[in-house]
């Protein structure tokens, strides 16, 4: 497979690119994750991901690197979604308690949007999981947000970790697209390019 340029710094995304033995380098810009309001909840994703996407595209274009021109560039975004709202990465640990309080006992959504640029052409799609919570304690969530420190997730957790281990009651859909990426999928329309 050819090698692929990553628009995004998720640890979570590298490793699954990596277990894939998908050849890639990491080219991110700093990039605006707001969206329209009246976009559907299941276009967020792909909205945001797309906005990476073309921010290293333009940045590639720009420096005329013709390195670069030749490969794929890959973007992902994740989000939550609990009874039709989005929630973000937590602002702090307050937030974060709050919002694993919420998702507790409850089962949500979790769509990843994945954009897949390589020239002029696009694939674009999101991929949806859906997560139920057991119901947790207060000493598990402030455990968890004090120890793993989930400031960087959507929905304040990551599925990999302890809160996942012991917390999930079940899951329907691709598990790695929980993490971040729903990688076999991205393997299967790479290879279309």
């Amino acid at each position: 497979m050819r090698k692929i340029i990553l628009a995004s710094q998720s640890p979570r995304r590298k490793q699954l690119l990596e277990w894939a033995e998908v050849p890639f380098e990491v080219v991110v810009r700093h990039t605006d994750e707001s969206y329209p309001e009246t976009l559907a909840v299941e276009d967020i994703a792909v909205h945001i991901a797309r906005n990476k996407a073309l921010a290293v595209k333009a940045h590639i274009k720009a420096a005329d690197n013709l390195h670069w021109h030749d490969h794929p560039i890959l973007a992902a975004d994740t989000i939550v979604v609990l009874n039709g709202a989005v929630i973000g990465k937590p602002a702090d640990r307050n937030d974060a308690l709050d919002i694993l309080s919420r998702l507790s006992g409850q089962e949500h959504r979790v769509i990843t949007g994945v954009v897949i640029l390589e020239q002029e052409n696009e694939i674009a799609f999101s991929d949806t999981t859906t997560v139920r919570f057991h119901e947790l304690t207060n000493e598990q969530i402030e455990f968890y947000v004090d120890k793993y420190k989930p400031y960087d997730k959507a929905g304040a957790y990551a599925i990999q970790e302890w809160i996942g281990v012991i917390g999930i009651k079940q899951v329907n859909g691709d598990f790695y697209n929980v993490m971040g990426l729903p990688v076999s999928r991205v393997v299967q329309a790479l290879k279309q390019h």
